[in-house]
């Protein structure tokens, strides 16, 4: 892998080649992150001071991934003089900034962009057309991330996500990702299934107060295994029994989102992304199903080789 660095004054510099990295992807929040280290001179102190944004590519010139830079740190040791660099994805961009209070009234998700991400330099590559049902309120200290986030999750029933590319899309997940079976034959080093009752809903009830008009909806699987986790949500007036009952629906999926989560790491980098789905057979625990990617981390060091941690949930 090579790195390059993009100076705020739109100078690009390449980088010596790498010790070791850390590439992690999400697609979303928390955001892509990376971690490179290499052999620092001093030739690099204005660039590495100036640095504004980081490029990962393959050997081949193919983009990996697109990010902003957060920190650098020059060390000197026995071994030499070295540099690693750190940062994070685009997301960062609308994590790392607050928007002012405004109330928009049928505000579409193209308006949203524009006035929330587009500012921020974020180009989008999708935007589904979405538009808002009632008056969408954004609080003050709200982050521009979490004003989109909201909407295209209230609104859209998705989550808005980045591409290696730093390309934003605001439209549905299709079911285009890449299929990738890990079973017996697979270079797996280790595997953890983790299944965490904490914080999964078992009943919302969704209230107008309005109306004075109440639905509740019950997540049954979880209340036949003994679990007792209510929450009360409000809604604007006039809302209709559909949006209720969608919305105490919408809660209870966001609530089971990280009730299994499973980790697999292998031998190799880059073997899945956040939304390819893998076919994970291991007989000896009783793992056989289809899962989806929700993170991938992908690391190089000289004394462990390249190895990839996929963490796999449920396809909900």
């Amino acid at each position: 892998m090579r790195g390059r660095i993009i100076t705020s004054d739109h100078r690009v510099f390449e980088l010596p080649a790498l010790l070791r990295w850390n590439l992690t992807y999400t697609g979303s929040v928390p955001c892509d992150s990376y971690t490179v280290t290499c052999v620092y001179d001093r030739t690099m102190a204005e660039p590495l001071h100036l640095a504004a944004g980081f490029l990962a590519l393959d050997e081949d010139g193919r983009l990996l991934l697109r990010g902003i830079v957060d920190e650098y740190a020059v060390e000197l040791t026995a071994s030499g003089l070295t540099v690693t660099i750190c940062g994070r994805g685009y997301a960062a961009r609308l994590v790392d900034n607050e928007s002012r209070p405004v109330t928009y009234q049928g505000a579409t998700l193209a308006e949203i962009i524009r006035c929330h991400v587009t500012p921020y330099g974020i180009t989008a590559a999708e935007i589904a057309p979405v538009s808002a049902s009632s008056v969408y309120t954004v609080a003050s200290g709200t982050s521009q991330w979490k004003v989109l986030e909201s909407f295209c999750r209230t609104y859209g029933g998705f989550a808005p996500r980045f591409r290696r590319d730093g390309l934003l899309v605001a439209a549905p997940e299709r079911d285009d990702g890449r299929r990738i079976i890990i079973g017996a034959d697979s270079p797996v080093l280790s595997c953890t299934l983790r299944e965490d009752h904490y914080g999964v809903l078992t009943e919302v009830l969704v209230i107008d107060k309005t109306r004075n008009a109440s639905y509740s909806v019950k997540n049954q699987d979880m209340i036949a295994r003994g679990g007792q986790c209510r929450r009360v949500v409000y809604t604007p007036g006039q809302s209709t029994w559909a949006a209720m009952r969608y919305t105490g629906e919408y809660q209870i999926q966001r609530s089971r989102e990280e009730e299994l989560t499973i980790e697999v790491e292998l031998a190799g980098c880059f073997l899945a992304f956040p939304g390819d789905v893998v076919r994970l057979r291991l007989e000896a625990l009783g793992i056989d199903g289809e899962y989806r990617v929700a993170e991938a981390e992908n690391q190089a060091s000289p004394e462990a080789g390249e190895v990839s941690t996929l963490t796999l949930r449920e396809r909900i």
